[in-house]
């Protein structure tokens, strides 16, 4: 792929609110105090070993892209303190939300990004990342948005980057149109291998799965997920 299409996206308008309701006295000091801390700084070369970014060990790295409240994150690091866990989230007061778990639990393989993620996958050396979750991404359910949605050849392309050979892809979402988009685009791309034998594969919430938020408000709203899976070939 070249290097001009590859970064496409990364200068393109960023799809999404980036604030919501005014943050509080707290939430601003911790977005302006410990976030830096927490922050990757993209003016500055990538290390040869992501590891290096932790102050403690860790045996590898998985990338969550659009963690909303963090629930799944902090649950995850929480539970894995080997892995060394990077997050993405450019919505002011999801990242707020985040610091406050940060902060009353120090969590120290956690770092994040509060930018546009194509932004972070372009500066992320190749094939470093064990694992990336797309979870409950913003599905843009009208039509005339779906090149929107972030499942697209390009970024595919990013992730097919930066991902090990053999690494993992987890995408979850409750929207159908949705699933079939990411099911075809990762087909078409030719370097990921759905890892379904059967519909229990994809119906079935991955190990140590918390539940998210957007996961309970789809099941009151009477929809079903879909959990996909995917190797890096």
């Amino acid at each position: 792929m070249m290097t001009t299409e590859r970064r496409s996206r990364a200068t393109e308008a960023f799809f999404g609110r980036r604030k919501g309701k005014p943050l509080r006295d707290q939430q601003v000091e911790r977005m302006t105090q410990l976030l830096p801390e927490r922050k990757l700084d993209l003016s500055t070369a990538a290390p040869a070993d992501l590891k290096s970014l932790y102050p403690i060990p860790v045996e590898r790295i998985r990338l969550e892209i659009g963690f909303g409240g963090g629930e799944h994150l902090a649950h995850r690091a929480r539970n894995d303190a080997a892995t060394g866990f990077i997050g993405v989230e450019p919505f002011v007061n999801s990242m707020a939300k985040l610091l406050a778990v940060i902060e009353d639990e120090g969590l120290p393989n956690i770092r994040v990004y509060d930018d546009d993620a194509t932004q972070l996958l372009d500066w992320l050396p190749p094939a470093l990342i064990d694992q990336i979750d797309l979870l409950y991404a913003d599905p843009w359910p009208k039509r005339k948005h779906w090149k929107r949605r972030f499942v697209s050849q390009v970024n595919l392309e990013r992730f097919h980057r930066v991902l090990k050979p053999g690494a993992i892809f987890c995408f979850a979402s409750d929207i159908d149109t949705y699933v079939n988009w990411t099911l075809l685009h990762c087909r078409d791309h030719g370097g990921f291998e759905w890892l379904a034998d059967s519909s229990a594969d994809w119906l079935t919430p991955y190990d140590g799965w918390p539940g998210t938020r957007y996961e309970a408000k789809a099941r009151r709203e009477g929809r079903s997920s879909a959990y996909l899976t995917f190797r890096r070939r």
